[in-house]
């Protein structure tokens, strides 16, 4: 079984990850989704997806022991910086859950698609150590900073009817979500290519440059907390 289903749909490329399980960020699915945003000269639009009860689950177990033993650097932690870049809008169409560097993953996307049924966490301070991808001020790009700070420093994750009564828009029944996606996507496709690529460069601009500032802050917090892992481990 493959990490992802990809298809073109004309100008509309759907990307699903689909690996059978959690949808979750090993080396492999970042590889297959990076490949993934590598567009044909005719896409307008891609629709990022997961399955009904999972859009991403975020790092790989393995991914957080190899980040706590030291043998992955958080340096490495870049897909933000290629949804980011993608020459063309992205659509996170989330309509299962979206956990820790997963729910990072959707907030990459142009335009941001909930379920009201469905859980999104900033969940990596219950993992012991600070948070990664950007989150320190991606997850912004959808809500008020005040929401933001207390699902990063609680590490709760709300349902997305919850986020909506916070004031966090888009968000839809979960058996609608991919319906609104392709509306969407389809409305954007219907534009000229040029203009919808200068338009997503400069929407998506400041978050490349919110995501390029916190990254070196984040991973020195990561440093910082691994390290004192570690200490703990080894006097166990």
């Amino acid at each position: 079984m493959g990490l992802i289903d990809i298809r073109d749909d004309g100008p509309v490329r759907w990307v699903r990850l689909a690996d059978g399980r959690h949808n979750a960020l090993t080396e492999p699915m970042v590889a297959a989704i990076t490949d993934a945003l590598e567009l044909p000269g005719a896409t307008r639009v891609v629709v990022l997806a997961g399955t009904r009860a999972i859009f991403c689950s975020g790092a790989d177990p393995d991914v957080l022991a190899g980040l706590t033993a030291g043998a992955v650097e958080p340096t490495e932690l870049v897909l933000p910086r290629v949804v980011l870049g993608a020459e063309v809008p992205v659509v996170a169409a989330m309509t299962g859950h979206a956990i820790g560097g997963g729910l990072v993953l959707g907030l990459c996307a142009d335009v941001v698609l909930f379920a009201a049924e469905s859980r999104y966490g900033a969940t990596f301070m219950n993992h012991g150590f600070t948070p990664g991808m950007g989150a320190t001020r991606l997850l912004e790009k959808v809500m008020r900073p005040a929401l933001a700070h207390e699902l990063l420093l609680g590490g709760e994750p709300w349902r997305g009817a919850a986020l909506a009564r916070h004031g966090v828009a888009n968000v839809w029944l979960r058996n609608e979500v991919e319906t609104r996606a392709e509306e969407l996507a389809w409305r954007i496709a219907d534009k000229p290519r040029s203009a919808v690529v200068r338009l997503k460069r400069e929407l998506a601009r400041p978050w490349q440059e919110a995501f390029e500032a916190a990254h070196p802050v984040e991973a020195r917090m990561h440093r910082a907390c691994f390290a004192e892992l570690r200490r703990e481990l080894a006097h166990a």
